[in-house]
């Protein structure tokens, strides 16, 4: 029988983690914050801190987890063990779907925007670069996770360099941000420093997002009880680095006033010391940190729909290994494929992807508190290694992660109805597949 190899090792991890994380975030989110705080480059600093923190201490849960039982699937296969298949597979469900399908797609389009501002492009030939990426993307999967994690890698390390590059240049230049805060509007319609707080980590998190992907390719690595772990640990803290680096930059650059007003602040940092012209550059930073951002899901994300089509819940075909390049082929082909569907969809996809992303935060805490009860059920399991200062690290994640998902709720209760009846929409295929296969031997 054909398996997946363990052909991925402690650097593929690291960049890995750090590559599937960071995307156009840094370039644009700040900003965002900055707005949530009021200005405060402090406070603003800090909510990057708390939010790398609680990242830290997910990636930290799941690597427990990963050392415990390195499976393909990852999360996936934490939430079946612990809490039943069901729940499991509305986690695939929804990532395969929407989440990380999704998640290309629209990285797909955005590459082909940031495209535009190099070379002049048409609506047809910026979808055609959209299609063309995730065509290459998926082509480069199904040849081999070597090959993917080479470009992986390659592709992270040029990223990570360009920021660290941009923000030296931002701060060799820079004024300092001397100037004062903006002040609010009296009208008693500015937030509290503390809601200020909450509403800047909901930004921040979003940037966070992906540092869970490299689990669902546990089943590929080499030796996993020890590079889970270290991997996760060192991923986590290169992106907190990066995070707080590239901050600082912007805020040297623009002062905090102009840096809140600016939506594309890298753009704006970078074109307001070093002239318009140099924007293309960080455009050009932007496309390949995308592009490594999109790879990086391509590489993980098959991975659980391969699982669940082991499971016997999801299309049999996509459990299928190739027999000479040991990928998931048939599953990288689907989730190829459909992200190329959401792309021809582009304004509709983009409006359901913004309804159901949120929903991945249940699972991410429902995944976590899975440790709690393995250490239960299991109490006398190999634990290579086990999460520091349990219970208290992922008690305050799964919290974190209770916090989103409400907040969203509480403030876009339609939309957020709109994105629990996608996942409902899970249930007939759930009970079609596990009719079929009670009735197969």
């Amino acid at each position: 029988m054909t398996t997946l190899a363990r052909i991925l090792n402690r650097r593929d991890l690291t960049l890995l983690t750090v590559g599937t994380v960071i995307g156009s975030g840094i370039f644009l989110v700040p900003a965002s914050v900055l707005r949530s705080v009021e200005g405060s480059a402090g406070l603003a600093l800090l909510v990057w801190v708390a939010g790398g923190i609680l990242s830290l201490m997910g990636a930290l849960t799941y690597a427990e987890l990963g050392a415990m039982n390195p499976a393909a699937g990852g999360l996936y296969v934490y939430i079946r063990d612990a809490f039943g298949r069901f729940a499991a597979f509305l986690f695939g469900w929804t990532l395969f779907f929407v989440i990380s399908t999704g998640t290309v797609a629209t990285l797909a389009v955005a590459f082909a925007t940031y495209l535009r501002e190099i070379v002049p492009l048409s609506e047809p030939a910026g979808r055609a670069v959209s299609i063309g990426m995730i065509a290459l993307l998926t082509w480069v999967n199904i040849r081999g996770t070597r090959q993917s994690a080479d470009l992986t890698n390659w592709t992270t390390a040029v990223k990570a360099g360009a920021i660290v590059l941009m923000s030296a240049v931002l701060l060799w230049l820079g004024r300092g941000w001397s100037e004062s805060a903006p002040a609010a509007d009296g009208d008693g319609s500015a937030p509290t420093p503390l809601s200020g707080f909450g509403l800047g980590m909901i930004a921040v998190l979003w940037a966070y997002e992906g540092w869970q992907y490299p689990t669902y390719s546990a089943g590929e690595t080499k030796n996993p009880q020890q590079d889970f772990p270290r991997a996760l640990f060192a991923g986590v803290l290169i992106l907190i680095a990066l995070y707080l680096l590239a901050n600082v930059a912007y805020l040297i650059a623009l002062g905090p006033t102009a840096a809140a007003q600016s939506d594309s602040i890298a753009a704006a940092a970078v074109g307001a010391l070093v002239g318009p012209a140099a924007a293309k550059l960080v455009a050009l930073a932007i496309m390949i940190s995308i592009f490594s951002a999109a790879n990086s899901t391509a590489l993980t994300a098959p991975r659980v729909f391969y699982a669940m089509a082991r499971d016997r819940v999801f299309f049999a075909k996509l459990a299928e290994i190739h027999p000479h390049l040991r990928t998931p082929a048939v599953a990288i082909l689907a989730s190829g494929l459909w992200a190329t569907v959401l792309t021809l969809a582009i304004g509709t996809f983009e409006k359901l992807l913004t309804y159901v992303v949120f929903i991945g935060w249940i699972f991410y805490g429902l995944a976590a508190a899975s440790v709690f009860v393995f250490r239960y059920r299991l109490p006398g399991a190999e634990r290579p290694y086990r999460v520091p200062g349990y219970p208290i690290t992922p008690a305050l994640f799964i919290a974190a992660a209770i916090g989103l998902v409400v907040n969203q709720i509480w403030a876009q209760p339609w939309d957020s109805l709109k994105g629990l009846a996608v996942v409902a929409a899970a249930l007939p295929g759930y009970w079609l597949w596990r009719g079929n296969s009670s009735r197969q031997p």
